[in-house]
Protein backbone atom coordinates (compact mmCIF):
# COMPACT_ATOMS: atom_id res chain seq x y z
CA UNK A 1 0.00 0.00 0.00
CA UNK A 2 2.75 2.20 0.94
CA UNK A 3 4.72 1.75 -2.42
CA UNK A 4 1.67 2.01 -4.40
CA UNK A 5 1.28 5.60 -2.54
CA UNK A 6 4.87 6.68 -3.13
CA UNK A 7 4.62 5.29 -7.10
CA UNK A 8 1.40 7.22 -7.95
CA UNK A 9 3.10 10.60 -6.21
CA UNK A 10 6.29 9.59 -8.61
CA UNK A 11 4.28 9.55 -11.74
CA UNK A 12 2.39 12.62 -10.64
CA UNK A 13 5.55 14.46 -9.87
CA UNK A 14 7.08 13.22 -13.21
CA UNK A 15 3.93 13.85 -15.54
CA UNK A 16 3.45 17.93 -14.07
CA UNK A 17 7.60 17.83 -14.37
CA UNK A 18 7.33 16.93 -18.33
CA UNK A 19 3.93 19.02 -18.61
CA UNK A 20 5.98 22.43 -17.26
CA UNK A 21 9.11 21.73 -19.55
CA UNK A 22 7.10 20.93 -22.38
CA UNK A 23 4.79 24.19 -22.12
CA UNK A 24 8.35 26.50 -21.41
CA UNK A 25 10.63 25.22 -23.90
CA UNK A 26 10.28 26.75 -27.41
CA UNK A 27 9.60 23.99 -29.80
CA UNK A 28 7.87 26.06 -32.86
CA UNK A 29 9.81 28.22 -34.97
CA UNK A 30 7.98 30.95 -36.58
CA UNK A 31 8.22 34.29 -38.33
CA UNK A 32 7.36 36.42 -35.20
CA UNK A 33 6.19 40.45 -34.99
CA UNK A 34 7.34 41.18 -31.30
CA UNK A 35 6.47 44.74 -29.91
CA UNK A 36 9.81 46.20 -29.84
CA UNK A 37 8.79 48.12 -25.92
CA UNK A 38 8.37 44.14 -24.22
CA UNK A 39 9.81 42.20 -26.71
CA UNK A 40 6.42 40.18 -26.53
CA UNK A 41 5.26 38.79 -29.73
CA UNK A 42 2.04 40.20 -31.28
CA UNK A 43 1.11 37.41 -33.95
CA UNK A 44 3.12 35.00 -35.70
CA UNK A 45 2.83 32.20 -38.91
CA UNK A 46 4.56 29.03 -38.33
CA UNK A 47 7.68 28.85 -40.43
CA UNK A 48 9.99 26.27 -41.68
CA UNK A 49 13.81 26.19 -42.72
CA UNK A 50 13.45 26.94 -46.47
CA UNK A 51 9.69 28.46 -46.07
CA UNK A 52 10.07 31.97 -47.80
CA UNK A 53 7.28 34.81 -47.80
CA UNK A 54 7.28 38.75 -49.25
CA UNK A 55 6.11 41.68 -47.58
CA UNK A 56 4.12 43.99 -49.90
CA UNK A 57 3.65 47.76 -49.42
CA UNK A 58 2.50 50.75 -51.13
CA UNK A 59 6.00 53.32 -51.29
CA UNK A 60 4.80 56.74 -49.49
CA UNK A 61 6.21 58.85 -51.98
CA UNK A 62 5.67 57.62 -55.41
CA UNK A 63 2.53 55.28 -53.91
CA UNK A 64 3.30 52.11 -56.62
CA UNK A 65 3.51 48.72 -54.86
CA UNK A 66 6.82 47.69 -53.49
CA UNK A 67 7.36 43.77 -52.98
CA UNK A 68 10.57 42.26 -50.68
CA UNK A 69 11.15 38.67 -51.45
CA UNK A 70 12.83 36.63 -47.68
CA UNK A 71 13.74 33.12 -47.33
CA UNK A 72 13.91 31.67 -43.56
CA UNK A 73 17.36 30.10 -43.33
CA UNK A 74 18.85 27.07 -41.35
CA UNK A 75 20.56 29.61 -39.16
CA UNK A 76 17.29 31.33 -38.01
CA UNK A 77 18.16 34.40 -40.18
CA UNK A 78 15.92 35.68 -42.89
CA UNK A 79 17.91 36.50 -45.76
CA UNK A 80 16.45 38.88 -48.70
CA UNK A 81 16.45 37.45 -52.06
CA UNK A 82 14.46 39.33 -53.93
CA UNK A 83 13.31 43.25 -54.58
CA UNK A 84 10.61 44.05 -56.82
CA UNK A 85 9.29 47.68 -57.42
CA UNK A 86 7.64 50.23 -60.22
CA UNK A 87 9.43 53.18 -60.19
CA UNK A 88 13.42 53.66 -59.11
CA UNK A 89 12.70 57.31 -58.11
CA UNK A 90 13.07 58.68 -54.57
CA UNK A 91 14.23 55.95 -52.33
CA UNK A 92 13.97 52.67 -54.04
CA UNK A 93 17.26 51.65 -55.70
CA UNK A 94 18.43 52.52 -59.50
CA UNK A 95 21.30 49.56 -59.79
CA UNK A 96 22.42 45.88 -57.68
CA UNK A 97 24.59 45.76 -55.79
CA UNK A 98 27.73 43.20 -56.53
CA UNK A 99 26.64 39.89 -57.39
CA UNK A 100 22.87 40.90 -57.56
CA UNK A 101 20.83 40.76 -60.99
CA UNK A 102 18.82 44.42 -61.88
CA UNK A 103 16.39 43.23 -64.00
CA UNK A 104 13.36 45.49 -66.08
CA UNK A 105 10.57 43.25 -67.20
CA UNK A 106 7.03 44.41 -68.13
CA UNK A 107 7.33 48.20 -66.51
CA UNK A 108 8.63 46.37 -63.30
CA UNK A 109 11.97 46.35 -61.62
CA UNK A 110 13.45 43.69 -59.86
CA UNK A 111 16.49 43.23 -58.33
CA UNK A 112 17.21 39.57 -57.80
CA UNK A 113 19.91 36.98 -56.17
CA UNK A 114 20.23 39.10 -53.43
CA UNK A 115 21.84 37.40 -50.15
CA UNK A 116 21.16 40.42 -47.88
CA UNK A 117 20.93 38.39 -44.32
CA UNK A 118 19.97 39.56 -40.87
CA UNK A 119 18.52 38.13 -37.48
CA UNK A 120 15.81 40.61 -37.53
CA UNK A 121 14.68 43.54 -38.81
CA UNK A 122 12.40 46.92 -37.99
CA UNK A 123 8.84 47.61 -39.55
CA UNK A 124 6.59 50.02 -38.55
CA UNK A 125 3.08 49.29 -39.84
CA UNK A 126 1.59 51.61 -42.33
CA UNK A 127 -1.44 53.73 -40.85
CA UNK A 128 -2.28 55.65 -43.90
CA UNK A 129 -1.66 54.18 -47.49
CA UNK A 130 1.16 51.85 -47.16
CA UNK A 131 -0.64 49.04 -46.11
CA UNK A 132 1.59 46.57 -45.50
CA UNK A 133 0.83 43.10 -46.10
CA UNK A 134 2.35 39.70 -45.49
CA UNK A 135 2.59 37.01 -48.45
CA UNK A 136 2.53 33.56 -47.53
CA UNK A 137 1.61 30.06 -49.38
CA UNK A 138 -0.77 32.27 -52.02
CA UNK A 139 -2.80 34.15 -49.44
CA UNK A 140 -1.99 37.57 -48.18
CA UNK A 141 -2.73 38.64 -44.99
CA UNK A 142 -2.62 42.80 -44.22
CA UNK A 143 -0.98 43.32 -40.95
CA UNK A 144 -3.21 46.03 -39.61
CA UNK A 145 -5.45 43.46 -39.51
CA UNK A 146 -3.23 41.50 -36.93
CA UNK A 147 -0.97 44.61 -35.58
CA UNK A 148 -2.42 48.02 -34.52
CA UNK A 149 -1.25 50.58 -38.02
CA UNK A 150 1.07 52.84 -36.72
CA UNK A 151 2.80 50.42 -34.76
CA UNK A 152 6.81 49.19 -34.72
CA UNK A 153 7.21 45.66 -35.07
CA UNK A 154 10.88 43.63 -34.65
CA UNK A 155 10.35 41.03 -37.41
CA UNK A 156 12.31 37.91 -36.88
CA UNK A 157 12.65 34.25 -36.89
CA UNK A 158 11.87 32.86 -33.50
CA UNK A 159 10.85 29.34 -31.60
CA UNK A 160 8.19 29.70 -29.50
CA UNK A 161 6.85 27.82 -26.99
CA UNK A 162 3.22 26.92 -25.99
CA UNK A 163 3.02 29.97 -23.80
CA UNK A 164 4.58 32.58 -26.21
CA UNK A 165 1.71 30.73 -28.94
CA UNK A 166 -0.96 31.52 -26.78
CA UNK A 167 -0.18 35.48 -26.15
CA UNK A 168 0.37 35.93 -29.38
CA UNK A 169 -2.04 35.98 -32.25
CA UNK A 170 -1.49 33.42 -35.25
CA UNK A 171 -1.87 34.85 -38.83
CA UNK A 172 -2.54 31.89 -40.50
CA UNK A 173 -6.22 30.75 -40.71
CA UNK A 174 -6.25 26.73 -40.31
Amino acid sequence: MKNSKKLNFVLFLLTVIIITISVVIPYKQALVFLQIENNMAITYIPLATGDTFKIKYKHSIHLTDVIESYQATPQGNIRQYELEYENYAIGMPSAASEGEVFEAKNGKYYIKNMKREFPSFVLRVGQVRANHTLLFKSKAYPLAEFIEPGTRVMVQIKKLNVIQQLRGVKILDD
